[in-house]
């Protein structure tokens, strides 16, 4: 029996409280807006409890173990004994992380005026919710609504999750390191947390569909990636279709099929990462007028707004990359465009990174994409293993790709695989962002020694004027 419905008038409800839906109740609120932000699970979505911050966690706890086990063969002459990892430990550390940005989140959206709702939200009409929390029931009259439900897990049905089949939410939260896993999947995700636990001392498998790891990137910006994963014991699977699993109370076993021969492998765990999918089903919106794809995509227009003039979508549920930052980019927009501003999406520079070893990112277009968009283009790489600063760190594998219209000069692309990818991509970012010529990058002084100035030297590269290559 639900009980004590009431009904509350307000400016702006939105529905989702991760990276995007935060973001966007606090720009709103920032607005002159009245706030409601509703979410059934915890502050900071996916993102912040069940994905990137937890992972990028582990990640960092398992590179120091790594480093600090293998010191024995370490060129530098620092030398540990006896290294061991307490992973009850680890977790625990991982899981501090995760509340410290949560509870500031939590802090940030009561500081703005926020009210924090717990609840699953119903649409009963385009102006209307109806929120359940266990046996209470709230209805919430809005003006405007922001849609942020995000995205979670797609489930095979020849791999259903349980003891022995994971996604990335129960991996990311084992309380032991397994002594083998085998992984579906070889994007972002799989790569990431493979190599993670493969660094911890797990014997990991990945089995990818595509003839390469990370699909979706240059093959010569993931052949640093491939050779540190053969590197750390990684055996990786190309051209491999799995087809079924069987588990037992210890093990998993894993049917799969290369070039039609049938074989298999039995591990501690499988871990299914094959992608996310929207969260739109249980919103309730055959209720409204929300245009919705058979794949559960919310259409909407270059400010956010849905077929339902009052009513916005953004981050997973919204067609374009399922990125965190895009989704808190969204935000902005649709918070702005709810207070009248002219704000809209421009989709031009985007950075994807995969916290791999090396670190990959990108932004803008690749040289392959340029070409077949008609560009003329302008290439310039300049490698780590020439850079003084990244050589100091023990870490000279990797390149700076940069790609220019030749008529132009104009940068319209990078792709970096190195240490500190995931920071060095900002400046190619915004050099992008502000139709920066191959000049002005290669004319900035650029501290030394730092990895900074790979950027410049690709770019010097580019125009082939390098200093510290030959020029071709």
């Amino acid at each position: 029996m639900v009980v004590g419905e009431f009904t509350t008038e307000i400016d702006v409800l939105v529905i989702g409280a991760g990276p995007g839906g935060y973001v966007a109740a606090i720009r709103a609120a920032q607005l002159g807006k009245k706030v409601t932000i509703v979410d059934k699970g915890e502050l900071g979505g996916v993102c912040l409890n069940r994905g990137c911050i937890p992972s990028k966690a582990l990640i960092s706890a398992a590179h120091r173990y790594e480093e600090m086990s293998h010191s024995k063969d370490d060129d530098m002459g620092i030398v540990a004994k006896e290294v061991e990892v307490n992973f009850k430990k680890v977790q625990e550390w991982k899981q501090s992380v995760v509340n410290k940005l949560t509870g500031g989140v939590e802090g940030l959206l009561k500081g703005n005026n926020v009210e924090i709702v717990k609840g699953e939200a119903l649409f009963v009409n385009d102006n209307e919710v109806r929120v359940l929390n266990g046996y209470e029931a709230n209805r919430y009259k809005f003006e405007h609504c922001i849609i942020a439900t995000g995205s979670e897990a797609i489930e095979l049905k020849p791999f259903p999750y349980g003891d022995r089949i994971l996604s990335s939410t129960e991996a990311l939260a084992l309380d032991e390191i397994p002594k083998s896993m085998v992984v579906i999947g070889g994007g972002y995700i799989g790569v990431e947390l493979g190599q993670t636990f493969a660094k911890f001392g797990t014997k990991v498998t990945i089995l990818e569909g595509a003839d390469q790891i990370l699909p979706l990137f240059e093959k010569q910006t993931v052949q640093p990636v491939a050779k540190n994963l053969k590197k750390s014991g990684v055996e990786v699977v190309t051209k491999a279709m799995a087809k079924s699993a069987e588990q037992t109370e210890n093990d998993v076993t894993v049917t799969y099929a290369v070039n039609d021969e049938e074989k298999s492998i039995t591990a501690d765990y499988l871990l299914v990462t094959v992608g996310r999918k929207p969260s739109t089903d249980e919103l309730g919106l055959d209720a409204t007028g929300v245009k919705v794809s058979d794949k559960g995509i919310i259409e909407v227009d270059h400010q956010c707004r849905t077929s339902v003039e009052n009513i916005f979508a953004i981050g997973d549920i919204v067609d374009g990359p399922a990125l965190a930052h895009k989704a808190s980019y969204e935000a902005k927009v649709a918070a702005e465009a709810i207070a009248g501003e002219k704000s809209a999406v421009d989709y031009k520079v985007i950075p994807s990174v995969v916290f791999s070893e090396p670190e990959i990112a990108s932004v803008g277009l690749n040289e392959q994409e340029a070409k077949k968009d008609g560009y003329n283009v302008q290439v310039g790489k300049f490698a780590f293993a020439a850079n003084g600063r990244a050589l100091s760190l023990n870490a000279g594998d990797g390149f700076v790709k940069v790609v220019a219209d030749k008529d132009t000069g104009i940068l319209i692309g990078a792709q970096i695989v190195g240490v500190e990818a995931s920071n060095l991509i900002a400046e190619m970012a915004l050099a992008i962002e502000m139709g920066a010529h191959l000049e002005d990058v290669s004319l900035t002084i650029h501290a030394h020694p730092t990895l900074g100035e790979i950027t410049m030297e690709a770019a010097e590269a580019a125009l082939g004027q390098a200093i510290h290559a030959i020029n071709k």
